[in-house]
């Protein structure tokens, strides 16, 4: 894995999170089953896209999530519900707990069919934080979710890339990639990081389907 750089003199800004919370506002309401994106295209700078991955596993009742795991890069972290604040985004994770993964609460449940959404902060002012090296991950590799219901939901990620903050496409990013399907999203900031502005230009946005459940 390519070296991480050095700590940065302050937590990112609020409008490093704007862009990336203000579309999933936006696109909400194709989070859910029956109101996906359609296609994704493979436009995307910086994107990396598995080609031949394992088929699709069948959608799970609904159960929200408890904690969220990727063995490869070494996340994990316990899973909060997040909802709206009162500018209409997507209430972030607190800074003062850089370890907590937000689940957007207005999306699908973790393998559930739609889009299950989750946020959280990349570092904090004195270390890094939950999803430092979510910019690691790599196609193929898995992400884990437990849930209240006692099961694991287990994603194969399919694309991973970094999305500028100028002309996010929201449909783009949240919308599903294939009709039917269980996915994921895993967002957090990332692109190169602008010191005047103490903030990210772009989002890392890893994105995967259920492929088993135990």
């Amino acid at each position: 894995m390519a070296d991480k750089p050095a700590r940065r003199p302050g937590p990112v800004t609020a409008a490093a999170w704007a862009v990336l919370l203000l579309g999933l506002v936006l696109w909400g309401r194709g989070l859910s089953e029956g109101d996906g994106g359609g296609a994704v295209s493979d436009g995307a700078a910086a994107a990396q896209v598995l080609r031949d991955g394992p088929p699709a596993a069948r959608p799970l009742p609904g159960s929200v999530p408890a904690g969220v795991a990727v063995p490869s890069v070494g996340v994990e972290g316990p899973v909060t519900g997040r909802g709206l604040d009162g500018d209409g985004a997507v209430a972030a994770p607190p800074f003062g707990n850089a370890n907590e993964i937000g689940w957007y609460r207005g999306g699908a449940r973790p393998g559930a069919a739609g889009v299950a959404v989750f946020v959280g902060h990349m570092d904090t002012r004195a270390k890094p934080a939950v999803f430092y090296r979510l910019g690691d991950v790599r196609p193929g590799e898995e992400v884990t979710v437990t849930r209240a219901d006692g099961r694991t939901a287990v994603f194969t990620v399919e694309r991973v890339e970094t999305v500028a903050k100028d002309g996010f496409d929201a449909q783009r990013v949240y919308g599903q990639h294939k009709r039917g399907r269980a996915e994921i999203r895993l967002l957090t900031c990332g692109g190169a990081y602008e010191s005047m502005a103490r903030s990210y230009t772009g989002n890392v946005v890893v994105s995967g389907y259920l492929t088993r459940a135990k």
